[in-house]
């Protein structure tokens, strides 16, 4: 009987010790962080999330998402998601303030998603579909609409209609001075630069590689040989270590647009046929198109297109759990937190220099 009082004790404060380090510290800690705010109170973050926001992580909860990504940005000395390019810092506690419940998760079978809406294009507009006039405009092929910037002058008495130039902003040579040589336009390939100014143009990538986009990581091009919905293969250059990306395809939506995730939790493989993602088309119905195809059916291409005259449409869940995940967002700044891309102290033109004059920066 003498030896239960000792055990006791020691069990009860085993359980004591940890119920204040695990729960009682913490919370004294962090427990009342607030948002955090400019001196202006304009620049406030995080903000609460929306209603489908918030139904939308219940979804993902409910779905297992969780379980196979994480939505927590590993400091340098933890991990490399910094080098990965999924966050430009680590994250903090502030950023989960308004998370009820915190999905941190534990295992990564895919990236982070701490920044998924962060790498979202600026336009969440799906492209159009294939033969119709916006699709026909972005590729070049419609003619240029009034006012756009360039006109078109009449020819003057006893020129021919191919000597007619067009009217650009740029200024006129001077009389005498030597044509300068023609240059590509802007966003133009290599090939089309060195063609246009006269050189050969470079090699072109081996049979069945693309070539590398200048893009933000991840975000391959394929070739116009290539059929949509094949993965590319890795740019030359070292390679970071982590989980497949998944690769952009000629004919899908702009990569992390609300347009591509509907496509990619409804067929993962069509984008990254190495994928292991279990596919949600439960969270979709297909249906008959009535009238005119909806603005917010699916650009479904090979077997998952759906039969001639029906669509797949997201249902509110999936809305929901696409509008939850183009909220997930940690780029913004934080005092507690130095990021890892910080601009540095002063640019050259803002510091005055020793040949002006002026003092050296210290």
């Amino acid at each position: 009987m003498k030896g239960l009082a000792p055990l006791f004790i020691g069990i009860f404060g085993t359980f004591a010790f940890s119920w204040l380090g695990l729960t009682v510290i913490p919370n004294w800690q962090i427990g009342a962080l607030n948002p955090q705010s400019d001196e202006e109170g304009t620049d406030i973050y995080p903000m609460p999330q929306s209603g489908m926001v918030t139904r939308g992580a219940r979804v993902y909860a409910a779905n297992g998402c969780n379980y196979c990504h994480s939505e927590q940005v590993r400091p340098v000395y933890a991990g490399s998601d910094i080098e990965r390019k999924w966050g430009n810092r680590r994250s903090a506690p502030r950023d989960y303030i308004f998370d009820r419940p915190v999905l941190l998760g534990k295992m990564r079978m895919g990236q982070d998603l701490a920044n998924i809406g962060a790498r979202a294009p600026a336009e969440q507009e799906s492209p159009a579909p294939a033969g119709s006039p916006a699709a026909q405009g972005a590729t070049g092929s419609s003619p240029a609409a009034p006012g756009a910037g360039a006109t078109t002058p009449a020819a003057a008495p006893g020129t021919s209609p191919g000597s007619v130039a067009t009217k650009s902003t740029s200024p006129a040579p001077a009389v005498g001075s030597a044509p300068s040589p023609p240059t590509a336009p802007p966003g133009a390939s290599p090939a089309a630069a060195a063609i246009v100014s006269g050189g050969s143009p470079p090699p072109a990538p081996p049979s069945g590689l693309a070539s590398p986009s200048p893009g933000r990581m991840g975000t391959n091009t394929m070739s116009l040989g290539e059929q949509p919905g094949t993965a590319t293969a890795p740019s030359s250059g070292p390679q970071i270590a982590g989980p497949p990306w998944p690769e952009q395809t000629v004919g899908l939506p702009p990569m992390y647009s609300a347009a591509w995730h509907h496509v990619h939790l409804y067929s993962p493989r069509s984008i990254n046929f190495d994928s292991n993602m279990p596919s949600y088309r439960f969270l979709y119905k297909t249906r008959r198109i009535s009238d005119a195809r909806s603005s917010d059916a699916l650009h479904l291409t090979g077997s998952d297109a759906p039969p001639q005259g029906w669509e797949v449409v997201p249902t509110y869940d999936a809305k929901c759990l696409v509008a939850y995940m183009m909220a997930l967002n940690q780029s913004h700044p934080l005092k507690e937190v130095r990021s890892a891309g910080a601009p540095a102290a002063a640019s050259p033109a803002a510091s005055p220099s020793p040949a002006a004059g002026g003092q050296p920066a210290k």
